[in-house]
C-alpha cells in the first residue's frame, strides 16, 4: 500500500522531501528481483546524486553502486532492489559485463518507460503539475538511453513560456502550420529566461509563434538530439535573430542604403559599440520596418549552443566555452532614427570622405594591375620595383582605411544618438550594467 510505500522512503531518506511517483519493479527473468524506485523531488541539478538506490540480496546489503544493474539516469532515482540471484561477493566489472545484468538493465528501463506513461495517461494534470521536477530525470534519460528516448517521446512535455504542456505529436500540430520556413523546415521557438527576453517572446508572439520553455541546462542537449532524431526540425532561441529571420517566410526586405552607407553606419556604430574581452559586437544592417526597435541585439543559435554545451562537457568542446560571447548588433534601415543618422552623416562627412576615397580607390588600382601582370610569374620573376610598389600601395591603403574610420569614431562619438540606441538595445538585453547604465542614464537626461 502506498502507507507502507511512503513510511519505507521516510525510514530511507529521512529528509527528503515527499518523492514524485514511485514505480514498484517486480521481474522473475533472467533472474528474480523485487524493488520500488522514487522520483525524488529536486530542485536544482546539484542536488542529483547517484547512489541512492540500495540493492540488497536476500535482504542483505549489497551494494550502493548499483551502475550496470539499473541504467545510468535511473541511478538518479532514490529507491530498493533485491535479488536473491544476485551473489553477495560479485565485482562491479562482473556486474557491469554480464549479459543477464544487461538483460535487467533493459528490463527495468522499460518498465519505468510503462509506468510513467500510465502515470501520464491516467492522471495527466498530476503528471504536468510534477512535471518541472520530473523533468531532468526524463531529459538525462533521453539523451543517454536510445530505447528510453523511443518510448519517453510520448509522455515527455514542452512546457511553452505560457506554462501550457504539451506532448511533442501534440505541440508539433500545433506549430506547424504558422511556424513552417520557406524551406519546409518546421522552427521550435525557445526562450531560457523569460524576464531577460521578454521583448523577443512579445515579437514573436505578435506574430502568432508559440515560444518554449528550455530554461534547464539540459534542454540545448535534447534540442539538438531532437534535430538529429526528427528531419527538418530546427530549435531556435528567440533573441538568436530578428523576427523575421528566425522564421524566414519569404525572402527578406532590402536594405535601401548605399554599399558606401552601409560601410559608413557599420564603422560608426562599431566604433561606439562595448568593448571587452568577454564580449564581441558585429554591426549587420536589416531592413525590419518602421514599426521594429532601431537597433537590436541577436546572439547566433549555434555559436551559442556550442558555448553552452561545452560548459558542460569541457574536453574538445572547452574551445568553445574560452571564446568571447559573440552578439550581433542590428540596425534597422526603416526606422527614423537610423535614417536620420544615416542623413546626418553623409552631411557632414561625405566632403572629408570622399578624397580618401578617391585616394583608396586609386591605390586599389595600381595593385591590381600589377598583381594581374604577375599573375603567372614565379616569385624570383617579379620585378623587385613593382612588389615594392604593391608594399608601398598597400601600406598606404591600409594607413587612408585608418583615417575614414577616425573620421567616423569622431562623428560617433559627438553624436549622442548612436551610443544611447545601442544602450537601449542592451538594456533590452538586460546586458546594460554599472558605469554604462549610470552614464546611459545621464545622457538620457540631457537628450530629453
Amino acid at each position: 500500500g502506498s502507507a507502507a510505500t511512503a513510511s519505507t522512503y521516510y525510514a530511507l531518506y529521512p529528509y527528503a522531501d515527499e518523492p514524485l511517483f514511485h514505480i514498484h519493479l517486480n521481474v522473475d527473468y533472467p533472474f528474480n528481483l523485487t524493488g520500488i524506485l522514487y522520483f525524488p523531488k529536486v530542485k536544482n541539478t546539484i542536488e542529483l546524486q547517484k547512489n541512492k538506490i540500495q540493492l540488497y540480496c536476500n535482504q542483505v546489503f549489497v551494494t550502493d553502486s548499483v551502475e550496470g544493474i539499473v541504467p545510468d539516469f535511473l541511478t538518479l532515482l532514490h529507491g530498493v532492489i533485491d535479488s536473491p540471484d544476485i551473489p553477495l561477493n560479485v565485482s562491479r566489472s562482473y556486474l557491469q559485463s554480464d549479459g543477464n545484468v544487461k538483460k535487467i538493465s533493459a528490463h527495468i528501463t522499460k518498465k519505468v518507460a510503462d509506468s510513467l506513461q500510465d502515470i501520464f495517461k491516467n492522471d495527466r494534470k498530476q503528471f504536468e503539475e510534477k512535471w518541472d521536477s520530473l523533468k531532468i530525470f526524463i531529459t538525462y534519460g533521453m539523451l543517454t538511453e536510445d530505447k528510453f528516448y523511443d518510448r519517453a517521446g510520448a509522455f515527455n512535455l514542452f512546457k511553452t513560456t505560457d506554462g501550457s504542456y504539451y506532448t511533442y505529436d501534440e505541440y508539433k500540430k500545433l506549430v506547424e502550420a504558422n511556424q513552417t520556413d520557406k524551406d519546409g523546415n518546421i522552427v521550435y521557438l525557445y526562450a531560457a529566461d523569460t524576464d531577460a527576453q521578454y521583448s523577443y517572446i512579445e515579437a514573436a508572439k505578435a506574430k502568432g509563434y508559440s515560444v518554449l520553455l528550455f530554461n534547464d541546462q539540459l534542454d540545448v542537449h535534447l534540442a539538438s538530439k531532437l534535430e538529429q532524431k526528427n528531419e527538418k526540425t530546427r530549435y531556435v532561441r528567440v533573441d538568436a535573430d530578428t523576427i523575421d529571420r528566425l522564421i524566414v517566410k519569404e525572402d527578406a526586405a532590402k536594405v535601401e542604403l548605399t554599399e558606401a552607407q552601409q560601410a559608413a553606419m557599420t564603422k560608426i556604430f562599431s566604433a561606439q559599440a562595448p568593448k571587452t574581452d568577454k564580449m564581441d559586437f558585429i554591426v549587420s544592417l536589416n531592413a525590419m520596418g518602421a514599426d521594429a526597435q532601431p537597433v537590436m541585439i541577436t546572439q547566433n543559435e549555434w555559436m551559442r549552443r556550442m558555448k553552452e554545451m561545452s560548459a558542460l562537457q569541457g574536453g574538445m568542446m572547452g574551445f568553445y566555452g574560452s571564446m568571447p560571447d559573440s552578439f550581433n548588433l542590428v540596425l534597422n534601415t526603416d526606422h527614423p532614427l537610423i535614417k536620420d543618422i544615416v542623413e546626418k552623416q553623409a552631411a557632414e562627412l561625405d566632403a572629408k570622405v570622399a578624397p580618401l576615397n578617391d585616394e583608396i580607390a586609386a591605390c586599389k588600382k595600381q595593385v591590381d594591375e600589377l598583381r594581374a601582370k604577375h599573375k603567372d610569374l614565379k616569385e624570383d620573376e617579379k620585378p623587385e620595383v613593382e612588389k615594392d610598389i604593391i608594399r608601398t600601395q598597400e601600406a598606404k591603403e591600409s594607413d587612408l582605411e585608418k583615417q575614414k574610420t577616425e573620421i567616423y569614431s569622431q562623428f560617433a562619438a559627438s553624436e549622442p544618438k548612436v551610443r544611447q540606441l545601442i544602450d537601449l538595445a542592451l538594456l533590452a538585453n538586460n546586458m546594460l550594467k554599472g558605469e554604462a547604465l549610470s552614464e546611459f542614464v545621464k545622457r538620457s537626461t540631457s537628450l530629453l
